[in-house]
């Protein structure tokens, strides 16, 4: 007896058949794992610095928007790596 994912994981697998990646495929799609992780990397670095300043000068307001801006630059670097992905993903 299958279960409730089992099935669910057969008929999706119908509706969307999974795509084989080439190579080529998997390389850029590691590349590109690498460069965004170094960009957010870089980025954490640099604002942390930002961050350790303000909260050595008791600037909690500073402190919080530098947080703020820390998840933000995270976010969106981590929307355009799957947007890129995606992208090498369909052929493109």
């Amino acid at each position: 007896m299958k279960s409730a994912y089992e099935l669910a994981m057969e008929r999706l697998s119908k509706a969307e058949p999974v795509k084989k990646l080439t190579d080529e495929q998997k390389r850029q799609l590691a590349e590109l794992d690498s460069v965004y992780g170094a960009k957010i990397a870089e980025r954490e670095i640099f604002v942390k610095g930002q961050l350790a300043r303000a909260e050595a000068g008791d600037d909690l307001e500073a402190a919080t928007q530098l947080r703020r801006q820390l998840a933000s630059d995270r976010k969106s670097l981590q929307a355009e790596l799957e947007e890129k992905k995606e992208k090498v993903r369909q052929g493109s």
